[in-house]
């Protein structure tokens, strides 16, 4: 145990961070202190440390893109990004994306074809309300926004395709 000299807690050593200039090797603050005055000092700089990061980044570019394709490459990351981008561009979750997934008998909705194993089905949704109606195979889901979701034009294919114009 370990007293934070920021908070007073007592806590165990895991709750705080090594510091090799110290001691004992660990920093006087907790964790949670050391978040706290962190995220305090990053809202009242926040466009300096932007700056100084992209810097870093374009003085960096091999060792910053290869940091990148490693973190990429683990499967924890890549589900994280992914729960992300279905939460935050269509409001579901992975979850509810496997279940329409099942719903739909791991098919496109349209042409009922599989996916490929490297390449997931394709969200569709309402563009003017946001609402999910399936999941498409990207020639599917390109070709619905090519009509953009018109059915008269999505009719008239169909009469052309059958040859009754």
């Amino acid at each position: 145990m370990r007293r934070c000299t920021k908070c007073g807690r007592d806590l165990p050593e895991a709750e705080f961070y090594q510091e090799k200039t110290a001691k004992d090797g660990l920093r006087g603050d907790c964790k949670a202190c050391f978040a706290a005055r962190r995220k305090r000092w990053y809202d009242a700089h926040r466009q300096e440390e932007i700056a100084r990061v992209k810097a870093w980044q374009q003085a960096n570019a091999e060792r910053h893109n290869e940091n990148q394709r490693r973190r990429r490459q683990r499967p924890d990351v890549k589900a994280k990004q992914r729960a992300g981008h279905l939460r935050r561009k269509f409001g579901i979750t992975s979850e509810d994306y496997d279940r329409l997934l099942a719903e739909q008998g791991g098919r496109c909705a349209i042409c009922r074809r599989k996916p490929n194993a490297r390449i997931s089905l394709h969200v569709d949704h309402e563009h003017g309300t946001g609402r999910v109606r399936g999941l498409l195979c990207f020639r599917c889901n390109n070709a619905l926004g090519d009509f953009d979701d018109d059915p008269e034009l999505l009719t008239a294919a169909a009469r052309y395709v059958l040859g009754t114009r």
